[in-house]
């Protein structure tokens, strides 16, 4: 996005039944901020998640390397009555935008190796892969879906509008 992005975010996380979030984005230059509300469905309770990320655009593709790669940072919370937990997620990403011939769609496949420091009850350091595809259709809409696996497994489905 060039500007900044508005959007839903469904997910099934490891440990709960169904996520929901809201989420807004900015851009400034090579770099994003975005901050995400929402509710996640847990056992018999809801917690309430908040979370905010940083994103900078570390290198570009080139003849010598076929990727682009991003630094992200985040912080989020699951909020719930005796059971706060905060995660710290550290991750880099790559992938590389693939245009569709004679078309406005394209498409960005992507892996994120993240370490995750949990604080809890239980503190720990956490790692897990992300794996997924962004899909842009035109100027205004994009669809992400995506997973992870490894200390923390799940999958999300993400809607935006762009500006």
């Amino acid at each position: 996005f060039s500007h900044h992005e508005l959007g839903l975010s469904l997910s099934a996380p490891e440990g709960a039944d169904l996520g929901l979030e809201g989420f807004f984005s900015f851009a400034s230059g090579r770099s994003d901020f975005g901050l995400r509300v929402g509710a996640l469905d847990s056992d018999d309770d809801s917690d309430l998640v908040l979370g905010g990320r940083f994103r900078t655009r570390l290198f570009t593709h080139s003849g010598d390397f076929p990727l682009d790669g991003a630094l992200i940072l985040g912080a989020g919370a699951s909020l719930l009555e005796n059971n706060n937990v905060l995660l710290i997620p550290v991750g880099f990403s790559m992938g590389r935008k693939i245009m569709l011939e004679n078309s406005t769609t394209s498409f960005v496949p992507y892996f994120t190796p993240t370490v995750i420091p949990t604080f809890a009850d239980d503190s720990d350091i956490n790692f897990a892969v992300g794996l997924g595809v962004d899909m842009q259709f035109g100027s205004k809409f994009d669809l992400n879906v995506s997973g992870s696996f490894g200390d923390l497994d799940g999958i999300s489905v993400s809607f935006s509008w762009l500006h």
